[in-house]
């Protein structure tokens, strides 16, 4: 059986042998060259093999080169422990509480070094209710840190020295066959791990794999497990989520397979609304195009315009109780984002940017008198420019108020003096002066 399936993955020319229950497959089958890998990686396997101990690139970086895609870092893994990898390299220190990793630094560049770790046997294995594991943290050998990995194509040793792959669970044969595989009994993975639902969908939207159907089967049936996993490690998939560069691929997926109801509050009932719905595709899509051009993204942004429309419908809310604008404006982000933290746990140094972006949206309905002049000097303008024609593209806003901010913000003083509209708020009443709020999100807000 082995045989046959060697021969038809890698044809006759390919040497594939077993050593142990890995197959490895040479170089001439494979084509990773050992000048694919980054600097540090190199530096890392070499010094670890020289000093005698084993060492390979790992994980990702492995899959993404047979994928013939750029890694975003290179992770190592190896027999030598933390404290015996830091006596290896000099700039090197060791990080973590439950199981220790060594940072070694070249540069720029980081190499994150791991020792084998073995997965622990179910019975002996500390767990909560749900059965999510709570402490996995053993070292082990090459074999047992294979299978503690989530999937088969992330599973894969790359050896720099000889150019070998080490492939202990068929993960080569399922990349070639774009195929997203859980290694071992997936409702046992996902019960120790729910997040892993998570990770299936990510990866399969990111890479364009398609997901394997025994491992997409027991999604639908234990989502439910999702709200047992602690909310900023939420946080943190969906980061990585929606910073993919795949984001819209990973939100229709995540529809497809009903998870997204519960992981943003209310991004269920948007995505059901026409209008709500454009827009945050809009926002998704600009994020996506962003990272492909390899342009800066912002994380607040992009929560400030997924919860956006949660913020309009709360401040409707509010101001029909009979609320003045601004304290509805303000009251409406608290409470979305004190709603929101209940589940995601969006960590609040987000919240200034937010909010400034959400209480400049009506200031640009705003085009007379020096209302304009004082929006274009705020250091948050262009963010909040961005954010303003999403909803123009969206249909929210008018096209013709993108349109004339487009042209005021480069236009000269003359050109700008004749653009202004009439100031129709009347005068203001004189008020003793007061010390102004050191808070930025205090913007004025329209009063009408």
């Amino acid at each position: 059986m082995i045989k046959r399936l060697i021969k038809r993955v890698f044809g006759k020319s390919a040497a594939a042998r077993s050593v142990g229950a890995a197959l490895v497959i040479p170089f001439e089958a494979h084509k990773v060259s050992r000048d694919g890998i980054s600097f540090g990686a190199k530096r890392v396997t070499d010094g670890l093999q020289a000093a005698g101990f084993k060492a390979f690139v790992v994980g990702g970086a492995v899959r993404d080169l047979l994928l013939d895609k750029q890694p975003k870092d290179f992770d190592v893994a190896t027999d030598a422990t933390p404290e015996e990898v830091r006596r290896v390299f000099r700039r090197a220190r060791i990080i973590g509480r439950r199981f220790k990793l060594v940072h070694v630094m070249f540069g720029e560049e980081t190499v994150e070094v791991s020792t084998f770790r073995r997965a622990i046997d179910a019975e002996d294995a500390e767990t909560d209710d749900h059965g999510r594991i709570l402490r996995d943290n053993e070292f082990g050998d090459q074999q047992q840190d294979a299978a503690r990995r989530d999937f088969t194509a992330n599973a894969l040793f790359f050896d720099p020295t000889t150019q070998e792959i080490f492939d202990y669970h068929n993960g080569y044969a399922d990349i070639r066959a774009n195929i997203l595989r859980m290694i071992g009994d997936p409702e046992v993975r996902y019960r120790e791990d729910p997040v892993r639902m998570l990770r299936a969908v990510r990866l399969s939207a990111k890479l364009g794999m398609k997901l394997d159907p025994a491992t997409a089967a027991p999604i639908s049936k234990m989502k439910d497990l999702l709200s047992n996993v602690p909310e900023a490690r939420m946080f943190d998939e969906m980061l990585k989520l929606l910073l993919s560069g795949h984001a819209l691929e990973c939100i229709k997926k995540l529809r497809q397979m009903e998870l997204h109801h519960g992981m943003l509050p209310m991004l269920d009932v948007i995505l059901e609304q026409p209008m709500g719905e454009k827009f945050v595709m809009l926002a998704l899509k600009n994020t996506d195009e962003r990272i492909a051009a390899d342009k800066p993204t912002s994380p607040a942004f992009l929560f400030a315009a997924l919860l956006w429309h949660e913020v309009l419908a709360t401040w409707k809310i509010k101001q029909d109780a009979g609320e003045r604008p601004i304290a509805a404006m303000h009251a409406a982000m608290d409470e979305v984002l004190e709603r929101q933290r209940a589940q995601l746990a969006i960590p609040r140094r987000y919240d200034t940017v937010m909010k400034e972006l959400w209480v400049l949206q009506p200031r640009f309905e705003q085009r007379g008198g020096q209302r304009p002049m004082r929006l274009l000097a705020l250091p948050r303008f262009r963010a909040a420019y961005d954010f303003m024609l999403l909803r123009c593209q969206s249909g929210e806003a008018e096209t013709e108020l993108g349109t004339w901010w487009e042209e005021f913000q480069h236009a000269s003083e003359e050109r700008r003096a004749e653009m202004l509209l009439p100031d129709t708020a009347g005068p203001k009443k004189r008020r003793r002066r007061t010390k102004k709020p050191s808070n930025a999100v205090q913007a004025e807000l329209p009063i009408d």
